[in-house]
C-alpha cells in the first residue's frame, strides 16, 4: 500500500494564540468561537450541502506545533502531575506518530460562503482541518463507556477570587471565554507554585494571573 499525503481541506480561526490555555477538551469551554475556511475547491455550497441539518460536527485536524521525527511510545499528561507514563495511544497528547487530533464542536451558523462558525472549539488558531464530518447522535454517544484516568479531574475548577474588575478590559463578547478557559485551570498538575505568574494570551490580549489551591487572582491585563 502505498503512503498517501494527507492535504488540509482549510483552517480554523480561534482566539487561541498560543496552547496555554487552550481547553483541554472540546466542549470543556463552550463559548469558544471558531470559524472554519475551507480552501478551493472544497468551499463550495455543494460541499456543505446538507450540514445544516446537523447541531455538531467531528474535525479531524492537524497537531501542527507538535511534528518530530521520533516515535515516543509513552507520554507524561499534564493533568495526572507530569510525573506518570502512558502509553501514546492511551492519551489525547498531540505527539502521535502522526499529529491527527479529533475534536467534536457545534455549528452556530454556515455562511454563505460556505465558511463555518462553531462553538466549543479547542484548537490553536490557524489549525489545519484534514476533514470534516457530521456528529451522529445514536452512534457516536456510548452511554456505558468508561473514561479511564480521566475521571479523575473532570469536575476540577477553579474560582476567580481577586482582580476579577480587570476583566471589563475585554469586550463582552470574550470575556466569558476567558474565564472558562483559565478556571478550567490550563496548568500543568504539577505545577502549584502559589508565586508563579502565568500568562495567556487570547485574542488580542495577554492575561496574567497566580492561583493559590482553587483561586485566581487576576493581576494583570495587557493589550496586544
Amino acid at each position: 500500500m502505498k503512503d498517501r499525503k494527507l492535504t488540509p481541506i482549510g483552517i480554523i480561526h480561534t482566539d487561541f494564540k498560543e496552547k496555554f490555555g487552550i481547553p483541554r477538551q472540546s466542549g470543556r469551554v463552550k463559548t469558544a468561537i471558531g470559524k472554519i475556511e475551507l480552501y478551493k475547491p472544497y468551499n463550495t455550497k455543494e460541499a456543505v450541502r446538507g450540514l445544516e441539518e446537523f447541531s455538531h460536527i467531528w474535525l479531524l485536524f492537524d497537531f501542527s506545533l507538535s511534528h518530530s521525527d521520533k516515535f515516543k511510545p509513552t507520554v507524561r499528561p499534564p493533568r495526572l502531575g507530569g510525573n506518570k507514563r502512558l502509553g501514546v495511544f492511551a492519551t489525547r497528547s498531540p505527539f502521535r506518530p502522526n499529529n491527527i487530533g479529533l475534536s467534536s464542536v457545534k455549528i452556530e451558523k454556515i455562511n454563505n460562503d460556505s465558511s463555518i462558525i462553531v462553538s466549543g472549539v479547542d484548537l490553536l488558531d490557524k489549525t489545519p482541518i484534514y476533514d470534516i464530518k457530521p456528529y451522529i447522535p445514536y452512534t457516536d454517544i456510548n452511554l456505558d463507556a468508561v473514561g479511564g484516568y480521566s475521571e479523575e479531574n473532570k469536575n476540577h475548577r477553579l474560582t476567580i477570587s481577586g482582580g476579577g474588575d480587570l476583566l471589563e478590559k475585554i469586550p463582552n463578547e470574550k470575556r466569558q471565554t476567558v474565564i472558562d478557559c483559565i478556571c478550567d485551570d490550563p496548568r500543568p498538575a504539577y505545577q502549584d507554585d502559589d508565586k508563579k505568574e502565568y500568562s495567556m494570551l487570547f485574542s488580542d490580549y495577554d492575561i496574567h494571573f497566580t492561583v493559590n489551591k482553587d483561586k485566581i487572582t487576576i493581576i494583570g491585563i495587557d493589550e496586544l
